[in-house]
């Protein structure tokens, strides 16, 4: 594929969400989403103590919703895709 360990990771879960919410993501496209986002977690990561600012969680979650605007994801409206996993990632 091209990516390394902690892209596919991400790559996975943009996968897995698209066939739980059975939408179509173009494979390349899902792979540059991948690495994108892995950059975005490697930004706020810089901060040693990232997981606990609320600030730079809530930059990072912001920055993520961009990102994956900016590449026309999820390519269908689905609020849901939106609320239940920042819920549970956010």
């Amino acid at each position: 594929m091209g990516i390394d360990f902690e892209e596919k990771a991400f790559y996975d879960i943009l996968k897995s969400l698209a066939v739980k919410y059975d939408f179509e993501y173009p494979e390349d496209k899902l792979i540059v989403l991948a690495q994108a986002v892995k950059g975005v977690v490697d930004d706020k990561d810089r901060y040693t103590d990232w997981s606990r600012r609320n600030d730079i969680k809530a930059e990072l979650k912001v920055d993520l919703i961009i990102l994956l605007a900016e590449h026309d994801y999820p390519p269908v409206d689905r609020d849901e895709v939106y609320q239940e996993n920042f819920k549970k990632y956010g």
